[in-house]
């Protein structure tokens, strides 16, 4: 599961910043943190310091060889390095009504009748987030995943269900 992207190297000394993709990054970017990379061949790194400056977090990286990433130049070569914990390593949910995003991709997505809409293909998160649906020789659609628009996500069925307002199926 992606809780992070490298972003663009902090001064010369080769931190990175980090666009953070997890609603936990003292857990995550902890220091001793390992985490696995997309490309896989740039990791794993492991988090030798993290700080935050201005909002934005800062890293401190070693490589798979341990050596602390250093310079400026360095650091940017692992820009846009999407940083990945094992879903196996996640923490059970506390919420009932609350997802990882592996979890919903792959759903079948129904209107209330059981009419198939498509498949969740990914979720956005863009202020909201935004479930990705695919529908068969039509556009892709985005559908907000508030309760009042996704009431009933059924994972054990492997299904989810869509009551779109006056519109939204014709984006």
């Amino acid at each position: 599961m992606v809780v992070g992207r490298i972003g663009r190297p902090h001064g010369v000394r080769g931190q990175v910043t980090v666009e953070v993709r997890t609603d936990d990054p003292d857990l995550r970017f902890a220091p001793g943190a390992t985490l696995l990379t997309e490309p896989a061949a740039r990791g794993p790194l492991t988090v030798e310091a993290a700080r935050w400056h201005s909002g934005t977090l800062l890293l401190t990286l070693a490589g798979p060889d341990g050596v602390v990433v250093a310079g400026r130049e360095a650091a940017d070569e692992l820009r846009n390095t999407m940083l990945l914990v094992p879903v196996e390593k996640l923490p059970e949910l506390d919420d009932p009504d609350s997802f990882y995003d592996h979890q919903l991709v792959g759903l079948a997505a129904e209107l209330p009748d059981g009419t198939p809409i498509g498949e969740v293909t990914g979720v956005r998160h863009e202020g909201t987030e935004l479930l990705v649906v695919r529908r068969p020789d039509r556009a892709e659609l985005l559908v907000p995943f508030v309760t009042a628009i996704v009431p009933t996500v059924d994972l054990a069925a492997g299904r989810l269900v869509v009551d779109p307002p006056e519109g939204l199926l014709d984006l």
